[in-house]
């Protein structure tokens, strides 16, 4: 995948009509030289005013047609890329998600689109250019095709030797931009760890010295050397460009017969050939750098295409359960296991043998490691099992139906996230009924919601979590999971949780799944599940 074809898939009936504009810019540019060239050779002036205008417009007109369609494609040609890739994220299984990492996602979001951004942006430029430098060889064949012979081979042998340092340089660059992932890591240590770090000196200075500052070395170090590459590319392309003038000065006339006049147009159109050629060897490293950043794209978008979920558009057709319609979640035989970062390191869940029914409250209890999380992931559909089945009212959970079978649960897991729009909520008098909830957490002298916007969740962690509960009641789906809920909350919020939300839920006839340590509130659970390094412990009844 380069530029070129990722504008021609965006529309190459676009890329066309561009590229024809700039060629009849590039030749009227070519035919401007040749009259600039006649008349400077005492050729007459009568009548060629006109003419000098008419080309000046066509070649003004042209470019501008030209960077307008290009414009318009190349910004189209972001958009739908942005869009494709995060439409990429979005459809691919958590655990791959998991495994790629936070980092790299965001380097290629931010980092990588935005050096293709900044190349595309300059390629309508690019392209008047070349399409000047063709139009004033096409003159220049025409002047005397001999010449013309001995400066394209001049060109060729130049353009080959450029090739080799500018190949040099993008390896660099690739190098530079394998750090970027590591940055973007160290950069989440900070802003994540930021608390840990200034209260430990030691461990501050270390990670800044041996893990921030080495990245941030190694990138600097190879965007230098690609960056002197590209200077002596420059250098190199800049002398050659004198050498060929040079030679038509010097040595062409003692090979060849050529008048004074065809020597002087050679000489002015070659010269006049210098700022674009100047232009493009300035923007190399601009599209270098795009080039390695679309095959980062490229590797990424094909790992997550690699491992695309099934997830049908058609699922909306096929309305989720509400609490009375279904009879039994089922989890027959499932086995999972994690892949821990070393390459050795794996955690088993299961065999899972347990059923479900609406309005039951489950505790899911266990040590740190046990599973619980896992086990919310794989109950949900996050995960998929290795081996078993899940079944809904009898029917069995696939690839095909897993987006439907999510469509069942409302979660607040450990590490939630709170969007600041209650979206996707179709309530009617969503605003009403949100404040309405807000009084029954507590929270309606903090936040307001208006036009299902919460008015803000710069609120401390367990109120931050009774919002994540506020979308969760009003989704209103049948099966409520809850991670760790209570361990931000106070004791007066953490005793309301157990004893009036949580029973709430279940005589609405919800099912409701709450992990918890909690051990002085199990008792008013209907059933007590432990799990311990993967396996059910014990599932009892109260």
């Amino acid at each position: 995948m380069n530029l070129i074809w990722l504008l021609l898939r965006a529309s190459g009936k676009t890329v066309a009509i561009a590229v024809l504009t700039g060629l009849v810019s590039g030749a009227a540019s070519a035919r401007l030289i040749a009259l600039i060239n006649g008349v400077t050779s005492g050729n007459s002036t009568d009548h060629l005013l006109w003419y000098f205008v008419g080309l000046a417009l066509i070649a003004l007109v042209t470019i501008i047609i030209s960077q307008f369609f290009l414009i318009n494609l190349v910004q189209d040609a972001v958009y739908n890329l942005r869009l494709r890739l995060s439409r990429g994220i979005l459809s691919s299984p958590l655990q791959h998600l998991e495994e790629l990492g936070t980092n790299r996602l965001l380097a290629t979001l931010t980092e990588d689109v935005q050096a293709l951004s900044g190349a595309i942006f300059v390629l309508p430029s690019l392209c008047i250019d070349i399409a000047i430098i063709l139009g004033c060889l096409v003159y220049l064949c025409w002047l005397s095709g001999l010449a013309f012979v001995f400066s394209l081979v001049f060109m060729i042998v130049a353009i080959a030797s450029i090739q080799f340092l500018l190949n040099k340089a993008k390896q660099f660059l690739s190098l530079a931009r394998e750090q970027e992932d590591q940055l973007f890591k160290h950069f989440r240590t900070i802003t994540d760890g930021i608390k840990e770090l200034k209260l430990h000196a030691e461990r501050r200075e270390a990670f800044f010295a041996e893990e921030l500052q080495v990245s941030a070395a190694a990138s600097r170090q190879y965007n230098t050397a690609a960056l002197r590459t590209f200077a002596i590319g420059d250098g190199w392309g800049q002398l050659l460009f004198f050498t060929i003038v040079g030679f038509l000065l010097f040595a062409l006339p003692q090979l060849v017969s050529v008048t004074p006049s065809l020597l002087s147009a050679y000489i002015l159109t070659i010269a006049y050939l210098l700022t674009p050629f100047r232009n493009i060897l300035v923007r190399l490293p601009q599209l270098f750098r795009a080039s390695v950043a679309l095959e980062k794209i490229e590797r990424m978008g094909l790992a997550l295409a690699s491992q695309k979920e099934y997830s049908p558009i058609t699922y909306k057709d096929e309305q989720p359960f509400t609490s009375i319609e279904w009879t039994a979640l089922e989890l027959n035989q499932v086995l999972y296991t994690y892949k821990g970062e070393q390459e050795d390191s794996t955690f088993t869940l299961g065999e899972i043998n347990l059923t479900f029914h609406p309005g039951q409250l489950i505790f899911i209890v266990g040590g740190n490691g046990s599973g619980k999380s896992t086990f919310a992931k794989l109950i949900t559909g996050l995960y998929v099992p290795e081996v078993g089945e899940i079944r809904l009212h009898s029917k069995q959970i696939t690839d095909e139906n897993r987006e439907w079978y999510r469509q069942h649960f409302s979660v607040v897991f450990s590490d939630f996230y709170l969007f600041e729009r209650l979206l996707g909520v179709g309530n009617q008098n969503l605003d009403t009924q949100a404040q309405e909830y807000l009084q029954k957490l507590h929270l309606e002298r903090k936040v307001q919601v208006k036009d299902g916007i919460l008015s803000t969740t710069a609120l401390s962690q367990g109120q931050r979590k009774r919002l994540a509960l506020l979308t969760a009641y009003l989704e209103d789906r049948p099966i409520y999971l809850f991670d760790e809920w209570a361990s931000d909350q106070d004791p007066v919020f953490r005793d309301i949780f157990y004893k009036q939300i949580l029973p709430e839920l279940r005589q609405r006839g919800k099912t409701v799944l709450a992990i918890s340590h909690d051990d002085r509130y199990f008792h008013l659970a209907d059933r007590i599940i432990k799990l311990d390094y993967g396996k059910v412990e014990y599932d009892r009844n109260n």
